[in-house]
């Protein structure tokens, strides 16, 4: 098993951060790491996710099931490359009040046969994960990160 985070101090609501966090459709306006979002954040649901390893790295695709969702405080999903018990990964985001602003620690938990093989996918991950976090804090600090009509 092998686990890897990244956390910020964001300078604003946690409902303000959650609702940037879930506007999947805008992700392609200002995360760096997952370019691509569809899909709703409910249990059970799936998710359909482009992420894009740092320095220019290779694009991968997966369909995340949401784990768990409570709004303003965690979303947690699912994602398996294959069958399950090859390469599983749980990822979190853990939204916490404090200081005025929202503590937000973002964290995934790899586990599975081909983990001790999968640096070259883990390693630049945890870069991509510092750039999610850092983006997340520009866009929910902004007039920008105010989420839009939703189109259905």
């Amino acid at each position: 098993m092998r686990r890897i985070s990244s956390a910020v101090h964001i300078d604003a609501s946690a409902d303000r951060v959650w609702a940037v966090l879930t506007d999947f459709e805008r992700f392609h306006e200002w995360n760096p790491f997952l370019v691509e979002a569809a899909g709703r954040a409910v249990p059970g649901a799936r998710l359909t996710l482009r992420f894009r390893l740092p320095d220019g790295g290779r694009e991968v695709v997966f369909r995340p099931t949401v784990l768990e969702s409570v709004p303003g405080r965690l979303l947690r999903w699912r994602g398996r490359f294959g069958v399950p018990g090859i390469f599983d990964g749980v990822h979190s985001f853990e939204l916490t009040a404090r200081d005025g602003g929202t503590h937000v620690l973002q964290s995934e938990r790899f586990s599975g046969l081909l983990v001790p093989f999968s640096g070259s996918v883990i390693t630049p991950s945890e870069r991509g994960f510092r750039g999610l976090t850092d983006a997340l804090k520009a866009r929910a600090e902004s007039s920008a990160g105010a989420p839009g009509p939703r189109r259905r």
